[in-house]
């Protein structure tokens, strides 16, 4: 378990660790090294996608990933269909957990969604992991709209997981979208793309719907529901580095590493990032085929937002 050291900091994770680390013959060094991997962070908290048998014998397997990290942990469930659930383990002397949610209808994986309290404030924020779909962009684009809702009536909300589509802003990207000319692979053609016209692009439609601006009567921009984090921290913190590719780490037949993984902010939350990074180091590369988020907020910044806003 990680205090709030003296730099002021609150360290948020985000993995989508490859079939929760468990090889097909039964072998867990993967999912060992996972926890060693996250423990070096002293994170206090962490969005998991991939919790894959997690609720085998009375979820030992999750209680051993808690225990291993200092924090306590939540399950979205499996399906019939997938058995690689989403879940949220965190500090609970850093947050005051108020109340616990899962989104199952209409989406793929359900989403794991507690909701709790930085303690010292008075607002609640709305902690989501997230998976979305990997195979049929319009679940997508109705799982990405089901996560506008966290944020209704003005709540704050902070999340993160495996988006399966790509960043909207192509400009402002510093990989570009796949060249989908140069990708045998069909299947994944299929399933990442969309038509616009008379041809098949990226799909971008979740970064969309989550954080696109638009402009009102009169010429004003009105910011998207979310900031993303790692285009927030390229574009405002001048950490160009938050760009970087998250996946695949593995496989060569789905194109060049693009930046599939994400998190997302409400803008109150979103000022207090002061650092965003995508970590592909050799240990993280042999547990998994996405690399590992590691995102940090200003503990002071983000409780002075959370009392304001109340």
């Amino acid at each position: 378990m990680s205090t709030i050291a003296q730099d002021d900091t609150i360290r948020m994770l985000t993995w989508n660790v490859e079939h929760g680390g468990r090889d097909k013959d039964g072998a867990v060094h993967r999912r060992h090294l996972a926890h060693d991997v996250m423990a070096s962070y002293r994170p206090h908290l962490v969005l998991r996608q991939e919790l894959t048998g997690a609720e085998a014998d009375g979820r030992r397997p999750l209680w051993e990933e808690a225990t291993r990290l200092g924090l306590v942990a939540f399950l979205a469930p499996a399906t019939p269909e997938s058995p690689n659930a989403t879940g949220v383990l965190l500090d609970p002397n850093v947050f005051e957990v108020q109340a616990e949610y899962h989104h199952v209808t209409n989406g793929w994986h359900p989403i794991c969604n507690p909701v709790v309290k930085f303690k010292g404030t008075a607002r609640s924020v709305s902690l989501a992991s997230v998976h979305l779909c990997s195979y049929d962009p319009p679940t997508r684009a109705r799982e990405a709209r089901r996560l506008l809702f966290l944020a209704d009536q003005n709540r704050s909300v902070l999340l993160g997981g495996d988006f399966n589509s790509y960043p909207h802003r192509a400009q402002a990207e510093t990989v570009p979208l796949p060249d989908w000319s140069r990708v045998e692979n069909t299947g994944h053609f299929e399933r990442r793309t969309v038509w616009r016209g008379d041809e098949q692009v990226s799909d971008v439609e979740p970064d969309r719907i989550l954080a696109s601006e638009r402009v009102l009567a009169g010429g004003r921009v009105q910011p998207g529901v979310y900031a993303e984090l790692g285009h927030h921290a390229a574009t405002t913190l001048g950490q160009p580095q938050a760009l970087d590719a998250t996946a695949s780490l593995w496989r060569a037949d789905e194109g060049h590493r693009s930046r599939i993984d994400r998190m997302y902010a409400t803008p109150d939350i979103a000022a207090a990032l002061t650092s965003f990074e995508v970590v592909a180091s050799e240990d993280v590369r042999e547990v998994s085929d996405h690399a590992l988020l590691v995102a940090e907020f200003s503990a002071t910044r983000l409780r002075q937002a959370l009392t304001r806003a109340a």
